[in-house]
């Protein structure tokens, strides 16, 4: 499955979430850090959700860019 993460600078960093994954949310020093460790939140995060009998959240949010002229 592929989960979108939307990566944010922060004052010290690098913040990450999903928004199909309530409450699951990572941060790092660099970017690579940020996804390294998001990627381990949400593994963790849908183990967790199995464990309790939770159901796991079908991926389903998209992104895109929109060009605005200068």
């Amino acid at each position: 499955m592929k989960y979108l993460v939307v990566i944010e600078p922060t004052g010290t960093g690098f913040s990450a979430y999903s928004p199909d994954l309530p409450g699951c949310v990572s941060t790092g020093t660099t970017r690579a850090e940020v996804e390294v460790n998001m990627r381990e939140a949400i593994e963790l995060h849908l183990e967790g959700l199995r464990e309790e009998g939770y159901p796991v959240p079908v991926p389903g949010t998209s992104s895109a860019y929109v060009e605005i002229p200068a």
